[in-house]
């Protein structure tokens, strides 16, 4: 074959292999992202779609509540959730001793779904513990989803790690709490027989937010679910397993408080957020997901402020309204 023809021969057989080469490239990121790796990320396409979660009774849940050792609460007739405070730390923050009811309560929430129960929750560990219980969770087979803070400065150095398992919820109750076991966390305690007076302008406070508190635990809360479903793509996420924006009020004495919480966005919101909170002059704490794979992709983004209780209520408002809450319950 002539030097001409045979050079063009060899360019023609090369360019075909390399765009059958770029062919197969660009089959490959749909080929991964077809093989799940976990609970959390099976399923959890665009779709959207997802099973409700099934309606239940405080008896379905006595096992669960038999081995923490300790009773829930139950939600919408769908979520047990399971309050894990550390009353047994000493928390300071820009001169604020933080209550447990502002940042320090952490939670387990369970939901049954047709293909088993799914755990969900927020544990709050000292910097010292946060090794330990991740190893005792890693054993046990529940999955750590984030890891993060609430608060800014702060002493002694606390953490916050999200859960997220499926199985037999009894089976799934056991092993939560041998990973508690980690940590110092106490012993549940009775409810207090009657709520502590909150010295805080509460109706004023309702009115600014344009929805009612609810006080607990000396803290006057807010919990905000999303208009729009969330799913993992295989369940929907009903509010009670934490898909929420929370904004908490500790009274600080003459109307003043702290108020710590978190907001729930999806990316086109964040920015209006954040110019929202720092126009009322609320600090930004942490930006951040708190699961791997929900459906619309959410982002979760803590504050913290001090001053009159009800100016911060109108600071929160605009923030409030950026994030899209679903309207409050009449």
């Amino acid at each position: 074959m002539p030097p001409a023809r045979l050079a063009v021969a060899v360019f023609t057989a090369l360019s075909s292999l390399t765009l059958a080469g770029c062919s197969a490239e660009g089959k490959e990121p749909a080929a991964v992202e077809a093989q799940p790796s976990s609970p959390q990320s099976s399923g959890g396409g665009g779709g959207g779609g997802g099973s409700a979660p099934e309606t239940t009774s405080e008896k379905d849940w006595k096992p669960v509540a038999d081995a923490l050792d300790r009773s829930g609460t139950l939600m919408d007739k769908t979520v047990y959730r399971v309050s894990l405070p550390r009353k047994d730390l000493n928390v300071n923050s820009h001169g604020v001793d933080i209550k447990p009811g502002l940042a320090l309560g952490g939670y387990a929430a369970f939901a049954k779904y047709h293909d088993g129960t799914l755990l969900m929750g927020d544990l709050v560990v000292t910097e010292d513990e946060l090794p330990k219980i991740t190893d005792a969770l890693q054993k046990a087979g529940i999955e750590q989803t984030a890891v993060h803070k609430h608060l800014l400065e702060q002493s002694p150095a606390v953490w916050w790690t999200h859960i997220h398992a499926m199985g037999d919820p009894a089976d799934l109750a056991g092993k939560l709490k041998t990973a508690l076991a980690a940590t110092a966390l106490p012993p549940a305690s009775p409810p207090p027989s009657s709520q502590p007076p909150i010295d805080l302008d509460t109706a004023a406070i309702d009115s600014a937010l344009g929805r009612k508190g609810t006080a607990d635990g000396g803290i006057y809360k807010f919990t905000m679910p999303r208009k729009d479903s969330v799913t993992d793509g295989t369940h929907i996420l009903a509010p009670g397993l934490g898909v929420t924006t929370g904004a908490n009020f500790q009274p600080l004495g003459d109307k003043k408080a702290a108020i710590n919480g978190d907001f729930v966005m999806t990316a086109d919101e964040i920015q209006h957020v954040i110019q929202a909170l720092r126009k009322g002059g609320i600090d930004i704490v942490e930006l951040h997901h708190h699961t791997l794979n929900e459906q619309p992709r959410l982002f979760y983004m803590h504050f913290f402020a001090t001053g009159d209780g009800a100016t911060l209520a109108k600071a929160l408002r605009p923030a409030v309204d950026a994030a899209h809450p679903a309207p409050p319950k009449s």
